[in-house]
């Protein structure tokens, strides 16, 4: 049995959320690059210049990529085989303390829902923990803005809604954005399970690879059908108008009740900002 110990929980989340908010992922740079290439309007072409050039001048400068550095989500996996003598959210919520204030991070976290009171250091956490085979923990980690955030939304369909129904909902979704959640936009869908299962598919959908495919042949179509239609709706670059609204499109799906067809739509801003620590 391996001991993790607390310090080693905290300096990884710390080491991680500095990096994320300073450093676009060198994938999703080329993506961006390769968006500029194919986009014929030419202030979304701009607009995309002007996001890779800030990637690079945050790079440069060790600087945030954005003035929100968002609120922090861990999905976390906890091996069974491991000892960790301490609470692992406290952990967590150590490490984006000390991100948060020795990488000069904006932090956007409050208190109460209406005194607005801000907690100072960012925390806490939003953490979601399963217990998994093995000796390890593996954490998952975004810093998600609220422009994009505030995008989001959970729809309880009705089964005869089908597939048309979910595409027509998340297409009536992203058009009505425009440009608040800071297009070219990632797209996150959940689909199933119950309300709250729905949205947290749609949150673990957005950290997948965006060169992962779904195993399922009819999701898989879904979600190629979707990237296609969503940038044929035209919003384009920060919602000026243009052929590349969307980057990807990932959809999560779980077993759900047969009078239910909840559908989440989680958006994420062109700051991809994610990444997996595993001890």
């Amino acid at each position: 049995m391996r001991e993790i110990t607390f310090e080693a929980v905290k300096n990884a989340v710390k080491t991680n959320l500095i990096k994320i908010n300073y450093n676009l992922d060198d994938s999703f740079v080329k993506r961006l690059e390769d968006a500029r290439d194919r986009e014929s309007q030419s202030v979304s072409k701009s607009i995309l210049d002007d996001i890779i050039e800030n990637q690079k001048i945050a790079r440069r400068g060790i600087i945030p990529l954005c003035q929100d550095t968002g609120i922090v989500v861990a999905f976390v996996e906890m091996g069974r085989n491991i000892f960790f003598d301490g609470d692992i959210g406290a952990a967590i919520n150590a490490g984006v303390s000390a991100a948060y204030e020795e990488g000069y991070l904006r932090k956007s976290v409050v208190k109460h829902p209406f005194n607005r009171e801000n907690t100072k250091d960012n925390t806490p956490a939003v953490i979601h923990t399963k217990l998994t085979k093995g000796e390890e923990i593996k954490i998952k980690l975004a810093a998600k803005g609220a422009g994009s955030e505030n995008m989001s939304k959970v729809v309880m369909l009705k089964p005869s809604d089908g597939i048309e129904g979910v595409k027509q909902l998340v297409k009536d979704t992203i058009f009505k954005a425009g440009g608040r959640p800071c297009p070219p936009i990632i797209v996150g869908i959940g689909i199933g399970g119950n309300l709250e299962k729905s949205a947290l598919l749609s949150k673990e959908a957005l950290l997948r690879d965006l060169d992962d495919q779904s195993s399922d042949p009819t999701i898989r179509d879904l979600e190629n059908t979707l990237y296609d239609e969503i940038n044929a709706l035209g919003v384009g670059a920060m919602g000026v108008g243009g052929d590349i609204t969307c980057m990807g499109v990932k959809i999560n799906y779980y077993p759900m009740h047969i009078a239910s067809l909840p559908v989440a739509i989680n958006i994420q801003c062109h700051a991809n900002r994610h990444d997996e620590v595993i001890l």
